[in-house]
């Protein structure tokens, strides 16, 4: 008989009282590894049936959250190089999931939205990452949700804040 080493909530002892120790830090930064990348081997075959990968999925992400994103600002979402998102937009346009257009303010401005095939795309890859964050969230409950998301904005710099609140207000 093959043992279970799955961890369910009630095997999740609480956070000490003394929460900021060493081992207590260890701890949620390996539950953050391994719940992160749990998370995004879920998408993982998809992407690579499509020939993609991670990033990709990052760019086709932040892409459908701000239709006419202008890739400046996906470069400061990403907070990757611009050769690298220039390689990544390279294969998401050759590939048909995003179409470009001049700024209309400023023509020098390349905006960024979801073609149909990456509309597609995308909702099919959210799904999946929904059914594992909500599969999360209903075993967590609803006030251990709100002090993950408290955690995880106690992360993010004060100055990159008002980029997170921007994607929430859509």
């Amino acid at each position: 008989m093959a043992a279970n080493n799955s961890l369910t909530a009630s095997q999740i002892s609480p956070a000490s009282p003394l929460f900021l120790r060493e081992d207590e830090i260890r701890r949620g930064i390996e539950m953050l590894y391994f719940g992160y990348s749990a998370l995004t081997r879920s998408i993982d075959e998809t992407l690579l049936a499509q020939g993609l990968g991670r990033a990709h999925h990052r760019a086709l992400y932040f892409i459908s959250r701000q239709p006419d994103l202008t890739v400046k600002d996906l470069l400061r979402l990403l907070a990757i190089t611009k050769q690298s998102l220039g390689r990544v937009l390279n294969d998401l346009v050759d590939g048909g999931y995003i179409e470009t257009r001049q700024g209309t303010n400023d023509r020098r401005q390349k905006l960024l939205r979801l073609s149909p095939q990456g509309a597609a795309l995308e909702a099919e890859l959210f799904r999946a990452l929904r059914e594992k964050m909500a599969s999360a969230y209903a075993q967590a409950g609803q006030g251990s949700v709100t002090g993950f998301w408290r955690v995880l904005e106690g992360l993010i710099p004060d100055q990159d804040k008002s980029m997170v609140l921007g994607l929430r207000n859509r």
